[in-house]
């Protein structure tokens, strides 16, 4: 396929990247620090308390951080660590001490359960784990079934000093009662971790582009959860992507960025942890984003410029009357991943901010960015915008052909951010690696003329009704446009007559809606096959840590 899509950059984006410009995430992190120095790299606010981090502190701490991994507990490069924690000032602290004592980083959600922790802890092998201790009950119930030799628990008061952590720690656990009991033996204080790496002298040991800098679990939802293998330069390079793409909308040294999906995950971390830290912007850490209005007391209170979020997170923001209280004045992007933005949203998210989204398109795989809009789109587009630089796409039909323009098949990519594979899945790797490098995204996408990519659905969610293809996507768009309606979700059920039929799950803004209300509208939007037949109104739908809506957990019950 001719990569017809670079006609479509802006003016002065480059088509290709110097991706030996840095020779690991150890390297990219010190030169901002070197460059950045004295500025905020991130923020953290507990009311009534906050605290900042200097790009030194970050550099300095997360020094201390690796000094103690390597010297007292003497782990080794190549050695895996867990980390297990929500958005806090430690969690970046961590992440980078880990990478400079040569580690790999495992990031693990804080929500998971202890079936989903254990998997995921013998599967990768981590010898060791740092985790907030809202979570460390969690990790109790698992200990006698892994190997797990060390313990680092942080508590939400370590960066605010010590009378301001005090009383953030007591309230946290005896007001709130945030924090279940839990006895852990030979775990040690992520506080007392600084301490004593501060007092030796970290040796950085040597790595190249080729080392692994993190195993990143996905699948999770839909079949047993796989270790990505994304070495230091898949992120360098999809960093250095994702920097020539915003260069010309955004000032280096001078953005104010909104941090509220969770650093562990892929979108997150390569997005809000590295290439924001990479352009020495301050980072705005929401530690609990579902906490709507805490959230907007804190976007009253900042001259925000990026806000990065998904449909589910806009949506709710939109919905609560103290967010259109909020000065947009200073806002200057609003970048959507993680799962398709509807259009009923991101339009009234424009009425509202000024802002158009701007959504991006990626997997784990792919650590995570493929492809995103360009930055000057004012509208609604419907697309995942372009690749970028040096990243190719295919689409191609069942038998692996390649399709011609305007045809919808599957979307396979290959760039220099693609994995090297799962982690001790061989078998796993071959299904979706092919020998010349390409990655299959299991995503049914179609190309337009000027290179623009839209995805039409995943292959899995796939509905055939009486030999028609439906795209649950397309449905819960058109639904997600009714007035009354807040959320939706759509899957397919047995159907005798037709194979399978179209189920919705509704969460109405409106509790005057009914289903031949909606039933009614969908036959004004959709051609007869497209309506759905059942419709299931909710007070919540089943969300995955990011606020995936999770279809396949619609679908099991």
């Amino acid at each position: 396929m001719d990569k017809i899509w670079l006609n479509s950059y802006e003016s002065n984006i480059a088509h290709h990247i110097d991706i030996t410009h840095y020779t690991s995430v150890v390297d990219m992190v010190a030169q901002s620090v070197r460059q950045f120095g004295d500025k905020i790299a991130f923020s953290s606010t507990t009311a009534p308390f906050s605290r900042d981090l200097t790009y030194e502190e970050v550099g300095e701490l997360s020094d201390h951080f690796a000094a103690y991994l390597q010297q007292e507990l003497k782990l080794r490069k190549g050695d895996r660590i867990a980390i297990m924690m929500p958005n806090i000032l430690q969690y970046p602290i961590a992440v980078f001490g880990a990478l400079k004592a040569g580690l790999v980083v495992v990031n693990t959600n804080p929500l998971y359960t202890p079936r989903e922790l254990e998997h995921q802890l013998k599967d990768s092998g981590a010898s060791a784990i740092v985790v907030l201790e809202n979570f460390a009950n969690t990790l109790e119930l698992v200990l006698p079934k892994v190997q797990i030799e060390h313990i680092i628990i942080a508590n939400v008061g370590d960066m605010f000093g010590t009378l301001s952590g005090s009383l953030m720690n007591l309230v946290v656990r005896k007001v709130k009662k945030m924090v279940p009991n839990y006895q852990i033996e030979k775990a040690i204080s992520f506080k007392d971790v600084l301490a004593l790496g501060a007092k030796h002298t970290l040796k950085i040991p040597p790595l190249t582009r080729e080392d692994v800098a993190f195993l990143q679990y996905t699948g999770g939802t839909t079949g047993v959860a796989k270790g990505a293998i994304l070495t230091h330069g898949n992120i360098c390079a999809n960093t250095l992507q994702g920097a020539e793409w915003i260069k010309k909308k955004l000032v280096r040294g001078e953005e104010v960025v909104i941090g509220a999906l969770p650093l562990y995950h892929i979108f997150a971390l390569t997005i809000n942890l590295l290439l924001f830290f990479h352009a020495g912007a301050q980072t705005l850490l929401i530690t609990n984003p579902r906490d709507l209005d805490a959230f907007i007391d804190e976007l009253k209170k900042r001259e925000v410029t990026v806000f990065i979020g998904l449909n589910t997170l806009f949506n709710g923001l939109m919905n609560k009357p103290e967010f259109h209280k909020v000065n947009f004045d200073s806002w200057k992007l609003t970048l959507g991943g993680g799962m398709a933005t509807q259009e009923a949203v991101a339009n009234k998210w424009r009425d509202v901010t000024g802002l158009p989204i701007i959504d991006a398109y990626g997997l784990t795989e792919a650590s995570p960015g493929v492809c995103v809009n360009p930055l000057n789109t004012n509208k609604y587009t419907g697309s995942i915008g372009l690749p970028l630089p040096d990243t190719e796409v295919q689409i191609r039909d069942g038998n692996g052909k390649i399709l011609p323009v305007g045809e919808v098949g599957e979307l396979w990519i290959r760039g220099p951010q693609v994995m090297r594979g799962y982690w001790n899945r061989p078998e796993e790797t071959e299904k979706v690696l092919d020998t010349q490098g390409w990655l299959e995204t299991g995503d049914i996408a179609v190309m337009n003329e000027q290179g623009y990519l839209k995805i039409v659905d995943r292959k899995k969610d796939l509905i055939i009704v009486s030999g028609f293809n439906v795209y649950p996507n397309e449905i819960e768009d058109v639904v997600a446009h009714h007035p009354k309606v807040q959320e939706v979700a759509c899957i397919g059920v047995k159907s005798e007559k037709t194979g399978e039929a179209l189920k919705l799950f509704v969460v109405r803004k409106d509790n005057s809606l009914t289903k031949d209300e909606l039933v009614d509208y969908c036959r004004t939007q959709l051609t007869g096959y497209k309506v759905p037949r059942e419709i299931e109104f909710r007070d919540e739908l089943p969300k995955s840590n990011v606020g995936k809506i999770l279809r396949r957990e619609l679908r099991d019950k």
